[in-house]
């Protein structure tokens, strides 16, 4: 008997589980085993519902069909079936509260205002659409205005200024604007020109940059390395002379 073989007689044996124990783990695997069959019988139902209810939507002149709101699993399969069907499927509502999937057949997508009511919780209906089309039309009018009227001030600052011998004059005084900020003396003092320091040097960008093609660098570079290898066979060549004299004048 070897040292190990004592240690391992010597030490205590694990204590044993009694029969109690035992039964109640066996009891809790089969309870977890019972719940996960549970739910892949009720996965394959539900996507068997989804397909069915696909199925009909693909046959009928619907636009889009609605489900009730759901968890993240139910929702994925909603997306796998429309996505294999041809389907355009999206989520809409918030999680755990109220999100559901809403399909669409590919030929009738959904309009941006159809998307952003749905976002935003409102729905969608002939109403809605309607509202949302008011909007659209209303922003983008706005906006028409908006640009010509940045047209306009534009076109005027630039014909003030060439009457002034090209000198663009502001429409409004800043100073003003924010005196109940700086005050009048510190908007003058704020205003002062920006200079570069002399002492720190200064090199425009343009005279940073590497202006040659591809090819004149790989040629410098070549040229470079000649020259490099040119100065190391000259030195050589005046070392091999002394080193042959130095040689010859020994005895």
């Amino acid at each position: 008997m070897d040292l190990l073989d004592s240690i391992l007689n010597a030490m205590d044996a694990p204590p044993a589980a009694d029969e109690r124990q035992k039964t109640l783990i066996k009891k809790q695997r089969e309870m977890m085993e019972r719940m996960q069959n549970k739910q892949k019988e009720e996965l394959l139902r539900f996507r068997k519902y989804v397909e069915e209810r696909m199925g009909r939507f693909a046959k009928d002149d619907r636009l889009c069909i609605e489900f009730q709101p759901l968890d993240k699993v139910h929702r994925s399969v909603i997306h796998e079936i429309a996505e294999n069907g041809g389907f355009i499927a999206m989520s809409f509502g918030r999680e755990d509260v109220d999100r559901h999937s809403v399909v669409y057949k590919k030929e009738n997508a959904p309009s941006e205002d159809e998307v952003t009511a749905r976002r935003n919780g409102e729905g969608w209906n002939a109403d809605i659409a309607k509202e949302y089309a008011e909007r659209r039309k209303d922003r983008l009018a706005q906006e028409q205005i908006d640009k010509e009227a940045a047209t306009s001030e534009a076109s005027s600052s630039s014909t003030s200024g060439d009457a002034n011998g090209g000198e663009v004059k502001p429409t409004s005084n800043y100073k003003a604007k924010y005196a109940h900020l700086i005050g009048e003396s510190a908007a003058l003092q704020a205003a002062r020109k920006t200079e570069t320091n002399q002492s720190y040097g200064f090199v425009p960008s343009k005279n940073k940059k590497d202006m040659r093609s591809i090819e004149q660098t790989l040629a410098d570079i070549q040229a470079k390395k000649r020259l490099r290898l040119q100065q190391q066979q000259e030195q050589e060549q005046v070392h091999q002379p002394e080193a042959s004299t130095s040689t010859a004048e020994d005895p």
